[in-house]
């Protein structure tokens, strides 16, 4: 098998109380080593938040072609998100119907067994790795900002009623302030981003047990169809990154110090 093989998957679903999916997730394939997932979830009013999801994923992935494999994918993704905000800004300034929308945006790129991952919003992304789940991504939200600030709880932050009223998002202002991560990857691992119609109701610790021994696009079934059947009463959306290949670099014995699998044992253990 060739080093860094990828599987990358995406599917949304209106769910099981709305008319229409203001949710949008798409991917893209660059040559064998190469992948990007993204999710969107609108936030405005009426068409107006599916008109923005929809921009986001698409004008994200247009300019990240448009730019070629020229530069670094993690700084293309960067500029990416940005051009998606200023054309939703732009457009939602031009046309009075679409005044005022946004969306959040989660989006990850996979190079080489290097994750770039841009982040704007309450969608997640998150790392499966050996029945473990991290959440890489912070919420940007008034609840999530006061349990940073240790003044809520976790728990109560899940029934709170500022959990989903969001601190940033994309097309909001002119410019947009993204969260970047990059790590390492191994063989085995799956990323996973998706929207609050899925996180909103499944725990943290469901998802290895919907990921397990899937392949991306079963993947993101399992995790789609356990949210509608737990009465998820938003939009749903799920992308997967599945590293199928070998990955060089950190690992257990490695030369250079501790291996990945160390390091991520110890950051889990630091949150419990």
């Amino acid at each position: 098998m060739n080093e860094w093989a990828l599987e990358v998957a995406a599917l949304t679903d209106v769910g099981t109380q709305r008319d229409h999916n203001e949710d949008a997730c798409d991917t893209y394939v660059e040559g064998d080593a190469c992948a990007v997932a993204a999710v969107a979830d609108g936030v405005s009013l009426g068409a107006a938040g599916e008109v923005a999801s929809g921009m986001a994923v698409e004008v994200l992935l247009r300019a990240y072609r448009e730019e070629g494999a020229t530069g670094p994918a993690g700084q293309r993704l960067y500029r990416a998100v940005q051009q998606a905000n200023i054309e939703i800004y732009d457009r939602a300034v031009a046309v009075p119907e679409l005044r005022g929308m946004s969306t959040t945006l989660t989006a990850a790129v996979v190079d080489r067994g290097e994750l770039t991952a841009v982040h704007v919003g309450d969608s997640r992304l998150y790392l499966l790795r050996g029945g473990e789940v991290l959440q890489l991504t912070k919420d940007h939200t008034v609840a999530a900002e006061r349990v940073r600030m240790k003044l809520l709880s976790r728990e109560k932050a899940r029934a709170h009623p500022e959990r989903s009223v969001l601190t940033r998002s994309v097309g909001r202002e002119l410019i947009v302030s993204r969260d970047r991560l990059t790590r390492r990857l191994e063989q085995g691992d799956v990323l996973l981003a998706c929207t609050d119609g899925v996180h909103g109701v499944l725990d943290d610790g469901e998802l290895p047990g919907l990921v397990a021994g899937r392949d991306a696009a079963a993947a993101c079934r399992a995790v789609v169809a356990a949210a509608n059947a737990r009465g998820t009463p938003d939009n749903l959306s799920a992308a997967a990154i599945r590293i199928v290949g070998p990955t060089p670099g950190d690992r257990a014995g490695a030369p250079g110090g501790e291996g990945l699998r160390e390091r991520f044992g110890r950051l889990l253990g630091r949150l419990r």
